[in-house]
């Protein structure tokens, strides 16, 4: 536990240890233990420190999520700098990129979006993360493929689908990463060279 008392921080510092902090009260002790008041507790700062921060736990649970979602994206961007000029090379890179990330992170990213769902705010923001990443995949795609935008975008979409179940089984232990990796890179190879 935190010592009582905490030391002054600049603002975004404050935030990402609060997020810090969360993250690992998510990874102990599951999203059902993360309040407010408890983050304040294991941070060592006030309850209006907390607050101030993140307005409701709904609020905190969305800034969390799009933590996550920021070092996913992150990832995929550096490892999209050097797109390769195969297909297959890209599924690959984007398979081990995505699934490097959610083991990273661990099973905490599908726990927060659980306890998120019919959360207006955060169907909003899965539907801005997806429409992110769709035209991050089509900008690196575009080149490659002999699809349209239109098509390559709905691909996407299912192709995210099957990546997010894909890296829930891999961080549940139902399959391993490299068995993730491998069926993402083929999904993503065999569905995108399609015509």
């Amino acid at each position: 536990m935190a010592s009582s008392v905490s030391k002054k921080m600049p603002r975004a510092e404050r935030r990402a240890q609060l997020l810090e902090t969360a993250h690992n009260m998510v990874r102990e002790q599951g999203t059902d233990a993360l309040t407010l008041g408890g983050l304040a507790e294991r941070a060592g700062v006030s309850k209006p420190i907390a607050y101030s921060h993140f307005e409701t736990r709904a609020g905190l649970m969305i800034a969390l999520y799009k933590e996550i979602n920021d070092r996913q994206v992150r990832a995929l961007d550096a490892a999209l700098r050097e797109t390769p000029v195969r297909l297959g090379d890209f599924a690959r890179l984007i398979a081990q990129a995505y699934m490097e990330c959610h083991d990273a992170v661990g099973p905490e990213w599908h726990a927060i979006a659980a306890a998120l769902k019919g959360d207006a705010q955060m169907s909003a923001y899965q539907q801005e993360m997806i429409d992110g990443h769709i035209a991050l995949f089509i900008k690196a795609l575009a080149p490659l493929v002999t699809l349209s935008e239109i098509e390559i975008s709905r691909r996407c979409i299912a192709i995210i689908g099957a990546a997010e179940a894909l890296s829930d089984a891999m961080v549940n232990a139902r399959i391993s990463k490299g068995e993730a990796v491998d069926e993402l890179a083929s999904l993503i190879s065999t569905w995108l060279a399609a015509n």
